[in-house]
């Protein structure tokens, strides 16, 4: 999972769900490409959700992305999901893309 990816091996103990997620090896699904194009965001975000609605773990990565305030598409939520739900980032990249123009 891009969570197990990235987060340091002292703060995975914290995290052992991360450990059943059916979607470890799959990074690519959950984050976004630098210039990617709405279309393409639209499929990579379909087949990740795919991933999302099997996964035995879904309500933890769910939570655990809006606790961290992370980026990308964690439980079949992404970022602007989070957002709107009233769970805030630093910087919500496609708001923040959005209000600025």
């Amino acid at each position: 999972m891009a969570a197990v990816e990235i987060i340091r091996s002292g703060e995975l103990a914290q995290h052992d769900w991360m450990r059943q997620a059916a979607c470890k090896g799959l990074t690519h699904l959950f984050f976004p490409t630098p210039a990617e194009r709405p279309q393409a965001r639209e499929r990579r975000e379909a087949t990740a959700r795919e991933v999302c609605a099997s996964c035995s773990v879904r309500s933890s990565c769910c939570e655990f992305a809006r606790d961290e305030h992370e980026y990308g598409l964690w439980g079949g939520e992404s970022e602007d999901e989070r957002h709107a739900a009233g769970f805030r980032l630093i910087a919500p990249i496609g708001v923040r893309a959005r209000s600025t123009g």
